[in-house]
């Protein structure tokens, strides 16, 4: 089974991309790992007790779940904090993850897609067959923030939520594809249906079979694409990705 890897940044328009890999017209099934952070730190959940114990009560709601503006202001302009928090959700979001893709490779799925804006940055880099970037400039991101937030919003606030992660032009040596969401919708379905054929033109279905058949294979070839990663990060080379 292909794990591939789809990232992005704050308001760099890998939602959209997301949407479009899911859609019926490319039907790739997908791991959200948004959508998994919050599950893991839905009230009574081991998480949001440790989330508690290290921020303290003024992040949990009266109804006792996670107060997320009031966790924000926290970790977006203190890197230390920040990564208090992420070592708390991580481990939590890895292990449900790990649970989703053995789901997954049950049913025979050749191609799942994790949607993680912190590939990078939680290190699920290493897992991944693929890595799909969607990319656009530092001004865009701004742009598009300052749009969602309406007429008040504040441009400084805007790069402070862009700076609490590493900024997109940082990930370019990790990515396999590279997506250019700087143009319109039409441009971003062309390239999005290009990967995915690309991508399913690289699933060899005798490999998958293989896999699929004998687990001990699939963990070899699995080894394997995590020393590949590591090896290529520990040279420096890395793959400037293309786009498509």
């Amino acid at each position: 089974m292909l794990i591939v890897g789809l990232t992005g940044g704050i308001a760099s328009g890998k939602s959209t991309v997301s949407n479009l890999l899911k859609s019926p017209q490319n039907h790739l099934p997908l791991i959200d790992l948004d959508v998994l952070a919050r599950e893991v730190v839905e009230p009574g959940t081991s998480t949001l007790n440790k989330i508690r114990d290290t921020f303290g009560n003024e992040v949990i709601t009266s109804q006792g779940a996670l107060d997320r503006p009031a966790l924000g202001k926290i970790i977006f302009n203190d890197e230390k904090q920040r990564k208090k928090l992420n070592a708390i959700i991580h481990p939590a979001i890895r292990k449900r993850l790990a649970w989703l893709l053995f789901l997954n490779w049950i049913k025979g799925e050749k191609i799942v897609v994790v949607d993680a804006p912190l590939l990078i940055e939680a290190g699920l880099w290493k897992f991944a067959g693929k890595i799909v970037l969607v990319y656009c400039s530092d001004q865009i991101q701004v742009q598009r923030l300052m749009a969602r937030a309406g007429p008040d919003s504040d441009p400084a606030d805007a790069r402070a939520r862009i700076a609490s992660q590493a900024s997109l032009s940082s990930k370019l040596v990790y990515a396999d594809y590279i997506i250019d969401n700087s143009g319109d919708m039409a441009e971003l379905d062309r390239q999005v249906r290009d990967i995915v054929n690309k991508l399913r033109r690289q699933t060899n279905w005798i490999t998958w079979l293989a896999c699929w058949l004998i687990p001990p294979f699939g963990l070899v070839k699995g080894a394997m694409t995590i020393f590949w990663r590591l090896a290529v990060k520990k040279v420096g080379k890395g793959k400037r990705g293309r786009k498509t």
